[in-house]
C-alpha cells in the first residue's frame, strides 16, 4: 500500500498531453491551448464610440455651443466624411468615430433641435472613445498556452481569429464489472444493485475528455478480456469500476496484465478508496476503481481527474483547492488520508465555513449527493476543533 502523494506522483509522471492540432474556434469549447493565442485583428478594429451621443471636435466641445448636425454613424454603417469646425455627427455605440472627430458627448448631455445640437456640458479629447487596439492589437499574445477555453476565454479567442492550436482531447472508456449490477433504469433482481457510478463519472470527465460508457461486463474472464482489449485499443484512458480486488471472481487485474498492462500500484492509503489500481500500457493509463460507488467517485476526483486534466493540457492538474474553517469538529484520523464529505457555507458574518458530515460509509450515496466539498484530513491527524482550517476540494468547481 502506498501513500496518496506517492500514488499521485506515479500517476502524473505518466500522464502527458496527447499532441496538438489546429481546430476552428467554433469547435474549441472546453479545449486547452497548446500554444499561445496570437490575435489576427485589432480589437476594436477602429476607434469606436462607447456611447450613444454625438461625435465632434473637442475644441468645439464647450458648454452652450450649438453645432450643426451633418449625419449619422451607426454600428456597421459609418459616416462617410470628416467632421469639420462647428459640426457634429449623431453616433451610436460601437460605430466608427468619423474622421476629424476626437470626442463623443453622450446624448443626455445635449439638446437636439432640428439640424442643430446644443451642448449642455463641455467635452475632453478622447472622451467616450474606445481607441483602435485598446483591448488587443494584431500580432499580440492574447492567451498563454495551457489556457482552458471555458466560456469567457472562448469568447476572447473567437474575437481574435478563426483557428486555435489545442491539445487533443483524451478518449476515455468507462467499464463497470459485476454479476450483481444492472443498468440504471432496470429493476434489480434478488441480490442485485443498480450500477450507478459510471453515470456519475461521465459528466465529471466530459469537460476534459471524449467519454464512452461501455456498460456492464459480467464476472467472466473471457468477456472481460474482450471488453478490455477493445477499450485499450480505442481509448487513451480506461477506467474499470469493481472487480479489481482479490476475490475468486475478481478478474480485472489478471486480465489487464494478460493484455500487457503494467500494474503500477494496487492499494492506496486513503479512505474511502483503498483498493485503487493504476496501470499503464505504453502511453495509455488504466485505473481500476473500487466497486462501492462513494469510493469510486472519491478516487475518481482525487486520483483520476488530475491525470485527465494533465492529459488534456492543463498546467494545474489539481484545479481549485482552498483552506476553510471547520463548522464542527472532526475526530482523530488513522494512517490513511481521509476525504470526508462536507458542505460549504457561511457563518453569521458571511465568513466561509465547511460543515463535515459524520457519515463515512463508502456505499452511502445520499450523503455524497448532499456534499459539495471533500475535506482533506491528513494521515494520523489528532482531530480538529470547529474553527480550525482544513484543506477543501470544492466539488462544484470541477
Amino acid at each position: 500500500m502506498i501513500s496518496v502523494d506517492e500514488a499521485l506522483e506515479k500517476i502524473l509522471d505518466r500522464a502527458a498531453p496527447l499532441g496538438a492540432e489546429a481546430i476552428p474556434v467554433t469547435q474549441a469549447a472546453g479545449r486547452v491551448l497548446a500554444a499561445p493565442l496570437i490575435a489576427r485583428f485589432d480589437n476594436p478594429p477602429f476607434d469606436a464610440s462607447a456611447m450613444d451621443g454625438y461625435a465632434l471636435r473637442a475644441e468645439d466641445g464647450v458648454a452652450g455651443a450649438a453645432l450643426r448636425l451633418i449625419g449619422v454613424a451607426q454600428a456597421g454603417a459609418p459616416f462617410g466624411r470628416a467632421v469639420g469646425a462647428g459640426e457634429a455627427v449623431r453616433i451610436f455605440t460601437g460605430a466608427p468615430v468619423p474622421a476629424g472627430a476626437d470626442a463623443i458627448l453622450m446624448q443626455e448631455e445635449t439638446l437636439a433641435d432640428g439640424g442643430k445640437v446644443t451642448l449642455k456640458t463641455g467635452v475632453a479629447a478622447g472622451q467616450s472613445i474606445r481607441d483602435k487596439g485598446r483591448d488587443f492589437a494584431a500580432g499580440s499574445e492574447v492567451l498563454p498556452g495551457g489556457t482552458l477555453l471555458a466560456p469567457l476565454a472562448l469568447t476572447l479567442a473567437a474575437a481574435c481569429g478563426g483557428e486555435v492550436v489545442a491539445w487533443r482531447q483524451p478518449r476515455l472508456a468507462i467499464l463497470s464489472t459485476g454479476d450483481e449490477l444492472v443498468l440504471p433504469g432496470e429493476t434489480p433482481g434478488p441480490s442485485q444493485i443498480v450500477g450507478s457510478a459510471a453515470l456519475g463519472l461521465a459528466p465529471l470527465y466530459a469537460s476534459y475528455a471524449l467519454v464512452t460508457d461501455l456498460g456492464i461486463v459480467r464476472d467472466d474472464a473471457g468477456a472481460l478480456k474482450e471488453a478490455l482489449a477493445g477499450a485499450l485499443d480505442r481509448a487513451d484512458m480506461v477506467i474499470t469500476i469493481g472487480g479489481a480486488s482479490v476475490g475468486d471472481r475478481d478478474y480485472v487485474n489478471p486480465v489487464l496484465q494478460g493484455l500487457g498492462v503494467e500494474i503500477g500500484f494496487w492499494k492506496v492509503a486513503m479512505r474511502p478508496g483503498k483498493p485503487l489500481m493504476f496501470g499503464t500500457k505504453g502511453e495509455k493509463l488504466v485505473f481500476g476503481l473500487p466497486g462501492n460507488p462513494v469510493s469510486a467517485l472519491v478516487t475518481a476526483v482525487v486520483m483520476v481527474l488530475p491525470a485527465l486534466r494533465q492529459m488534456a493540457g492543463l498546467q494545474n492538474p489539481f484545479g481549485v483547492r482552498m483552506c476553510v474553517p471547520l463548522a464542527a469538529s472532526i475526530p482523530a484520523n488513522g494512517n490513511r488520508r481521509h476525504f470526508l464529505r462536507g458542505q460549504l457555507g457561511a457563518d453569521e458574518q458571511s465568513v466561509a465555513r465547511v460543515h463535515p458530515f459524520s457519515e463515512t460509509d463508502s456505499a452511502h450515496l445520499s450523503s455524497l449527493a448532499r456534499a459539495d466539498a471533500l475535506i482533506v484530513q491528513m494521515e494520523s491527524d489528532p482531530g480538529k476543533a470547529a474553527g480550525e482550517l482544513v484543506e477543501v476540494i470544492p466539488l462544484a468547481a470541477l
